[in-house]
């Protein structure tokens, strides 16, 4: 099991307590609900003025905006996810990644798709057999350069 820091769990209970969604606290941000997802698992750093939308939003101190403002170490850590949601997110790179990375460099050429200059959202698609998850990626392509 993955520990959360410290500032995620208290910024997940003042979420909780005021009973406000990621989309919620997007709209008073500014910013995309996963955005706003991944600065409170403490993935992304915020501007002071995020921050501190943030903290007010959540009922929390100027110590947390500081700390929002900071840059985080980021991912996951060498180990394979244990969590079945998150693990179906490596499942299914172990099976499409290769296949993913031939597709994109026929289509683009030698390179990566960026992760830094990189959106991501989640969307509900209705289906009569059951809800389906929508994810989409969109980042931009970096070849890699010759000299």
């Amino acid at each position: 099991m993955v520990e959360l820091p410290e500032e995620t769990r208290r910024l997940l209970q003042a979420k909780k307590d005021k009973g406000l969604s990621f989309e919620d606290l997007g709209r008073a941000v500014g910013r995309d609900e996963v955005w706003v997802s991944s600065l409170i698992h403490r993935q992304a750093s915020a501007s002071r003025e995020e921050a501190e939308k943030l903290v007010s939003e959540l009922g929390l101190g100027s110590e947390m905006a500081e700390k929002l403002t900071e840059c985080p170490t980021k991912g996951l850590g060498p180990t394979i996810p244990t969590d079945p949601l998150v693990y179906r997110f490596y499942e299914i790179l172990q099976v499409y990644g290769m296949p993913l990375k031939s597709v994109i460099h026929e289509k683009f050429g030698d390179g990566i798709m960026s992760a830094i200059d990189f959106k991501l959202y989640v969307d509900r698609e209705e289906d009569p057999k059951g809800d389906r998850v929508k994810i989409t990626m969109s980042g931009k392509f970096l070849p890699y350069t010759k000299w």
